[in-house]
């Protein structure tokens, strides 16, 4: 393979004339030592402004890619606010209180 491309050529497809879509379809994919999710193809409407909203604030990266970054943050900032609040909860249950006697 070409070392100064990450992304194949028709010669490279040609060194791994074994390799077919059901095989590419099966893999994991990884980063690291870890599989990496697959994204899922969906059909969403959205509001138009929403949309105009994030293709212009993408610029050349993408606007299906904004969105789903946007996404998951909202899911991982949900996750936290959670979490934060059973130990609040719990460290508020364990405190003495004030002005008893």
């Amino acid at each position: 393979m070409n070392n100064s491309s990450s992304s194949p050529t028709s010669d490279d497809r040609d060194e791994y004339p074994g390799v077919t879509q059901a095989d590419l379809d099966r893999a994991t994919f990884r980063v690291g030592l870890g599989p990496v999710p697959r994204k899922q193809r969906i059909t969403i409407s959205l509001d138009t402004n929403l949309v105009e909203y994030f293709k212009a604030k993408a610029g050349k990266r993408g606007y299906q890619t904004l969105i789903n970054e946007t996404l998951r943050r909202a899911t991982e900032r949900e996750e936290l606010e959670d979490t934060l609040r059973r130990i609040l909860r719990e460290e508020l249950r364990h405190e003495p209180r004030f002005g008893g006697a």
